[in-house]
This record gives structure tokens, sequence and C-alpha cells, in this order.
């Protein structure tokens, strides 16, 4: 081959080597790999003493302390809010209903469940239990102006006294006219005279230093329930299936309805605060009502939330008004002069508190659903 066309194929084959082809192949993707978020570290600030409370998967068998503030509470110093719940375990399927403060500083409450009355030592969270009789189911329980336990037993129909120092049972019957009365609750009237409610249309009285009880039919049968006496003397019952309240004259036994503006409401429990003015718990309605006989006068607040359910109610030292809440599985707090809720959740679900008691600075309740007893003590 010539030179010269020699050096021209090498010309052209090394231009060629130059040029980018009009095409290249497409670059495979790099594989999606999900980044790892660190966790935050903890703050260098020290933690708050005390924290909301939550439910524990695994609720821990001894009593046990849980701080907590409202669910719906302001921002407010932490002394006006600090609430401690304890919650004390009873024997397996007691199911206590009622509790009552007793004179030793313990706790009286009713093993529906059992026909037993209980006692919580609230120092060392030990229980004891007393048998009442065979076919008992105790509701109620209320100390007496004698200092000691006395008990609504629907089971044995009749009202039942425990003796403290030696567990000695009396038992105190209705009158043959009044069987089957389902009883449900007591109170003592300022006199030391018990009256007591049955849900089958029935509430009555026992004079404690005779031993006789006394019954009436309730003027729109079946219903009475919860029942409280005011400080002058006057005694007031609720009537859950009849929807009202009913105030009982003392020296003839006769009972007078009193109507709460909404109707159809559930008037459950009854509790008397320090001026005389009964406080309803209206369970049907998810509301509190409030009667003023001075007034004449009715006053009704709905529990926040979205289906509450005022179950128990009880009026504290300081007049707060507290409430068992089933919607929401709590105690709520009604402050009168301020018209405003504080809600406190139970540390157990579905605990069911179904009455409260309490003692100065302390508010307890049976937890019926989960067989322990309730401790809010406020600080």
């Amino acid at each position: 081959m010539p030179k010269l066309a020699l050096a021209l194929l090498l010309l052209i084959a090394s231009a060629c080597a130059t040029n980018t082809p009009l095409t290249q192949p497409t670059a495979q993707p790099s594989p999606i790999t999900k980044a790892t978020v660190a966790a935050p570290l903890p703050p260098t600030i020290a933690p708050p003493t005390w924290v909301p409370t939550q439910t524990p998967t695994n609720p821990p068998t001894a009593p046990t302390d849980v701080l907590t503030v409202p669910t719906n509470a302001p921002a407010a110093p932490l002394t006006e809010n600090r609430i401690t719940l304890k919650e004390f375990d009873v024997p397996a399927g007691a199911h206590p209903h009622d509790v009552a403060p007793a004179a030793d500083g313990g706790i009286w409450y009713t093993a529906q469940n059992q026909g037993a009355l209980g006692y919580l030592d609230v120092n060392t969270g030990a229980t004891r239990q007393i048998p009442l009789g065979r076919g008992s189911a105790p509701h109620g329980v209320i100390l007496g102006p004698d200092g000691a336990p006395w008990i609504t037993d629907s089971g044995l129909n009749a009202i039942v006294r425990v003796e403290p120092s030696n567990n000695q049972v009396e038992i105190f019957p209705l009158p043959e006219t009044h069987r089957g009365a389902n009883l449900n609750t007591a109170v003592f009237d300022k006199n030391g005279v018990l009256w007591f409610t049955g849900q089958r249309g029935v509430y009555g009285r026992l004079v404690a230093r005779g031993g006789k009880v006394e019954a009436w039919n309730a003027p729109r049968g079946a219903g009475p329930y919860g029942i409280t006496a005011t400080p002058d003397g006057k005694v007031y019952y609720a009537s859950l299936a009849g929807n009202h309240i009913a105030r009982i004259d003392p020296a003839t036994g006769q009972a007078t309805v009193i109507e709460p503006p909404t109707k159809g409401q559930g008037a459950r429990r009854i509790w008397s605060d320090s001026r005389g003015r009964v406080w309803v718990s209206e369970w049907n309605a998810g509301q509190i009502g409030m009667y003023d006989p001075a007034a004449n006068v009715w006053r009704e607040w709905k529990l926040p939330g979205t289906r509450p359910q005022a179950y128990a109610i009880y009026v504290d030292e300081q007049d707060q008004i507290w409430v068992s809440d089933f919607g929401s599985n709590s105690l709520v707090r009604f402050d009168p002069q301020t018209e405003k809720f504080d809600v406190y959740a139970l540390p157990s679900a579905g605990a069911a508190v179904r009455q409260i008691h309490g003692r100065p600075g302390q508010v307890w309740g049976a937890e019926s659903g989960v067989d322990k007893i309730i401790r809010l003590h406020r600080e």
C-alpha cells in the first residue's frame, strides 16, 4: 500500500476514536435504602417529679403509686395539681362494690361476689374478709356513729352490722312485707337513725338502739338507689329507674318526689355538701345535678368527653365534687366555684368504680371490674 494511503487510513481511525457515540447505555439506579433515624438524646435537664398516668400493660400486683395530673389541666403551679393514685389488690373474684373509711385508718369494702365484708390495711396492703352468712350479697357499707361498719345486704334482705373488735355479725332483717327489696345504700342521719334504699321500690330505716326495721313503698315504685343526709337532718334518696330524687320526712317516713330538670336522667347516687345542697350523679344523662333546697332550684353540668356515664358521686371536706365516669374510665373532680372539671384517668382499664368515699385529703373508690381498691391522694 502506498505510504500516502496508509497515512490517510491512520488519520481517519484516530478521528473516530475521539468522537462521542450517539447513544449510551442507561445507568442502573442505585438501590433505595431506608435511613434509620437515631433516637434523640435524652435532655440534660432534670426530669419532672411527677408524670401523667398511663395504663400499664401488666399492672403490678403490689400497691403502687402513680403520680398524675388531670388530662385537661391548664398550666398551673405543680402544687395545685399534684395527685397520687394508688391501687390495692383485694381477693380475686371479690368484685368490691362499696368502700367506707374505717375508724382505725383502714378501709372497709363489700366483697359482693363472695358474701363478705372486707378490710384493707392501707399500710401493708393486706386484706381480710368476714363472711356475712349463707346467701349474702352485700352492696353498700358505711361507718356508723358507733365506729362499726353497717352493710346493706341484698342477698340476706337485711341490714348487717359487724363488730370491729371481734368480727361478730348482727343481722337485722327487713319486715316480711318487703321481701326481696334488693337493698342498695344506707346513711345515718344526725340522730343516729340508719336510712336505707332498695331498688325494688323500697326505702326504710333502722333505729340502731332498738334494732327495729321499718320499710315503706317508694312513691313511684322501683328505683331507690343512693341516699344521703344533710347537716340539718334532712334525708334524700336518688331513684335510678324513677328518674328523680325524693326527700324523706324523718317524723312520718313519707317521701316527696323532686323532679330534676333533665327527663330520663337516671339519678343514681346522691351526696350532700356542707351547705345542705344535694349533688346527684345522673347516669343516663352523663352529667351531675345540684338541688338547693333553700332556694328550691336545680343546676346541671355535663361531664367532659364524648360519652360520659356518671356513676358514683362524693363531696369531700372542701365541698369539691368527685364523680366516677365509666365512659372515660376516670375519676372526675368538679369545682362548684369555678364550674370546671378535672379528669384523672384510672391506672387499670375497665376499673368500674361503683362507689366513692373519702377522708380529708383522700378519695377512695371500689374498682369492681378489676378487684382493686383505688386511692386518690391530694398533696
